[in-house]
């Protein structure tokens, strides 16, 4: 559910104002998401991976192995493998049914996808009519969702305004971004959403990164959360997190808005880069292992001594070279290239919890309203 209640002494908005409003299920001849009790992807189990509609849950009619089994016997005997399949699908369906559909309630409401809207989605929807079920289905299926995510992400990323924080590596941006969600702002997490830091360093342990098209549902159901007439925060990033590519329209939002730049102590920075990077930090071997590739831009004298500054655990002086002769010079370089501004200093002595808080009750009353609306 989007929350649609005002700040103090902002008026109340209306679903007009909030970007799912802008960018509605409806296209896909569907009710909003959150109206029904059960989202069935009815798809296998690979597929649901590589995208689905968040919240959705995989009830596959039939799983990868079965799937490919009939698709193989297909190409000798359809009736055979009709034959197969339909064994396979009733199976399923009956341990779905004992398993979740069970615990539904007689008036609930379920959605219901497959690939493209066929005969996946109809052995679906037409179990659950049968039993009672007002059950809804994208035609189309997820082909047509894709699309839709597509598209939605291009309309709607350009319509908020954004406060965008840049500044060094380890000045503590995505801590003040939560700081600014628990004052109340409206946050938006790209390396949350993406598992990953951005950087050589930045991959997360045991969190793999999703698709770029799970990104993309995951990123356009955030947006249709906000409310357009508010401010979105988010902190600066390149083209791509990892492996995850942001879409155009959003990097050129956030390029053309209010750019907020944080100035953090470089002692600070070194802590919080211990702190952020804890498995990195407790094996600092490994550290410099990931950081091999820059050889060339650092060179071999200044990578000796980091290798020999992890082998005497002095971390806090290989967090520090690391910071003063790699991250701070690449991130100069990147913002000659794309000829920046620094945008408003932020001056930010300590980062500790109570500073952060306080932070971010000044950052909210200062640029937490919208200038152009």
């Amino acid at each position: 559910m989007v929350n649609t209640e005002a700040h103090p002494g902002e008026p109340r908005r209306t679903l007009e104002t909030l970007g799912g409003s802008v960018v509605h299920p409806d296209a896909l001849g569907i009710s909003e998401f959150s109206a029904y009790a059960l989202v069935i992807d009815a798809r296998t189990a690979h597929e649901y991976r590589e995208d689905h509609v968040p919240g959705a849950i995989n009830l596959p009619v039939v799983d990868d192995a079965e799937f490919a089994e009939v698709g193989i016997a297909h190409a000798r005997d359809p009736h055979a493998a009709y034959l197969v399949g339909a064994a396979y699908v009733a199976k399923n369906l009956a341990t779905h049914i004992r398993d979740h559909i069970s615990k539904c309630r007689p008036g609930d409401r379920i959605l219901v996808y497959c690939f493209r809207g066929g005969k996946r989605s109809r052995a679906w929807v037409d179990t659950l009519r049968g039993i009672g079920f007002e059950t809804d289905v994208i035609e189309g299926g997820w082909k047509r969702y894709r699309s839709w995510v597509r598209d939605g992400l291009s309309s709607l990323a350009p319509r908020f305004e954004y406060r965008v924080l840049s500044g060094l590596t380890g000045c503590g941006k995505t801590r003040l971004l939560h700081a600014l969600a628990h004052a109340g702002n409206q946050v938006l997490d790209l390396e949350g959403l993406a598992s990953h830091r951005g950087s050589l360093l930045g991959a997360l342990p045991g969190d793999p990164q999703p698709s770029q098209k799970m990104f993309d549902s995951l990123l356009l159901d955030r947006l249709r959360r906000f409310d357009v007439a508010r401010p979105v925060w988010v902190e600066a990033e390149s083209r791509k997190i990892g492996n995850i590519q942001l879409p155009p329209e959003l990097l050129d939002a956030m390029r053309k808005t209010l750019h907020l730049q944080l100035s953090v102590p470089m002692d600070e920075r070194v802590r919080l880069l211990r702190e952020d990077y804890a498995h990195l930090a407790d094996n600092p071997m490994d550290m410099v292992e990931r950081l091999l590739p820059l050889k060339p831009l650092v060179g071999g004298e200044e990578l000796a001594l980091w290798q020999s500054l992890a082998e005497d655990g002095q971390v806090d002086e290989l967090c520090r070279r690391v910071l003063q002769y790699h991250y701070d010079p690449s991130y100069r370089r990147s913002r000659q290239r794309s000829q920046s501004e620094s945008g408003t200093i932020i001056e930010l002595p300590a980062m500790d919890p109570a500073s952060l808080a306080n932070a971010a009750a000044e950052l909210t009353m200062r640029f937490g309203h919208c200038t152009t609306r």
